[in-house]
């Protein structure tokens, strides 16, 4: 039951936002549904993190729209199949592993940043304002552009979005076993009708299988492909590698994962994206909110991210259904709501507690992730604790030698 409410909700969680990804890529919308739908069995099956949903990710997104923008779906097929392979090399050099390397506080502050940055893409639904305007990687820009819009604020979207927030926060704390974003949902699709509120919804789509994309290489793909394809390779692995390592905080008393299960988590999101790669459609990698909604509603094994790809399968297919009158501003609170939960406010209360070298890491990843990219938030917080190591090695090492009884004397200059 668990792994059937984690499935449900994850799927709804992943229709409108591989919807809003592809297009964003320049793709049709309906192949960011596609590649949760066709990657969910692989990963599902050789993943070694039975809770960690994939699907499509904005951190892919300016790797394929700029394939897209210069050879059209072509290109996002070869990219994309590039990455895959390169994702694969990846797992057979056993590079994998070294993810497991990075310290649990920059872990807790990617995991915050991706928090934070899920709360504000979902704020101009949950207010009624327009999107913000194209600010590039930084979300601090994009959320102080909405706060300017709330004196276009509408209530009913602001309803909905806060009854699924406020019914899944309750929940939680009285009965955690339950699904909470899913009553959440309900609750909320139960108040807009009982208050006529005609709010966007869902809606159906036509979900067929799409046609191999066809492209031809060439010897200046070499130089234009490749390189990029390693790009996004890179940071594909590096997201999914350190999503999969944040899943597993919020997993609580379930056993951390072996450093050998990072490799084989890259070979099979390398399998699955190269399933997808020959139609175009854009990669997978682990999507955070997803995979704690999963874990928040009973989600434990390997099933959950089966019942996530038949659900949202069913969710397309479905058509009319009740599924289909889901209000937009229901489905933003669950992404909200999930914000919230991997912002992790104990670890903002253990901020004072901690050392000065812990807290600078994690407040500078959660601030990086906001206002550049996960990766190099991830490598600005990685650096931190190598300056810490050098200092204490090097700097500390040599006052101490030169305060040593008569050691200072034979070691001063001119002596």
């Amino acid at each position: 039951m668990g792994d059937c409410a984690g499935g449900m909700i994850a799927a709804l969680i992943a229709l409108p936002y591989g919807l809003s990804m592809a297009a964003l890529m320049g793709l049709p919308p309906i192949l960011g549904v596609v590649t949760s739908i066709m990657t969910a069995p692989i990963t599902a099956i050789f993943g070694r993190n039975p809770v960690l949903i994939g699907g499509t990710a904005s951190v892919t997104v300016p790797f394929i729209a700029a394939a897209v923008q210069s050879q059209g779906i072509g290109g996002a097929a070869k990219v994309t199949m590039v990455a895959s392979v390169l994702m694969m090399v990846f797992c057979v050099l056993r590079l994998g592993r070294y993810a497991a390397m990075v310290p649990p506080t920059v872990v807790a502050g990617f995991s915050a940043g991706i928090g934070a940055i899920m709360v504000i893409s979902q704020m101009h639904v949950i207010f009624g304002v327009h999107a913000a305007s194209a600010t590039g990687n930084n979300s601090l820009a994009q959320m102080f552009t909405i706060l300017g819009e709330l004196g276009h604020a509408r209530w009913a979207p602001i309803v909905l979005g806060s009854t699924v927030m406020l019914v899944a926060a309750a929940v939680m704390r009285w009965a955690p076993r339950w699904p909470a974003p899913l009553i959440g949902v309900a609750l909320a699709g139960i108040v807009a009708r009982l208050l006529y509120m005609h709010e966007p919804e869902v809606g159906s789509l036509h979900l067929v299988l799409p046609p191999f994309a066809g492209f031809s290489w060439t010897s200046d793909d070499v130089i234009n492909v490749v390189p990029k394809g390693l790009m996004l390779a890179f940071v594909s692995s590096a997201n999914l590698l350190l999503t999969s390592r944040a899943v597993e905080h919020f997993r609580g008393k379930h056993k951390h994962l072996k450093r050998s299960d990072a490799d084989a988590e890259l070979g099979a999101y390398g399998i699955a994206n190269l399933t997808v790669g020959i139609f175009g459609a854009p990669m997978s990698i682990g999507i955070p909110a997803r995979s704690v909604a999963n874990v928040r509603c009973g989600g434990t094994t390997r099933v959950s991210n089966l019942m996530h790809g038949l659900f949202l399968f069913l969710l397309v297919r479905m058509g009319s259904g009740a599924l289909a009158h889901i209000p937009m501003a229901a489905l933003a609170g669950v992404t909200a709501w999930m914000g919230f939960c991997l912002l992790d406010v104990s670890a903002w209360r253990r901020l004072p507690k901690m050392r000065f070298t812990d807290a600078t890491a994690f407040l500078v990843t959660a601030v990086g992730v906001l206002i550049v990219n996960a990766v190099a938030a991830v490598l600005a917080g990685c650096a931190i604790y190598i300056g810490h190591y050098l200092y204490v090695r090097f700097v500390r090492a040599t006052e101490a030698v030169q305060g040593m009884p008569g050691v200072a004397g034979q070691i001063a200059p001119g002596k």
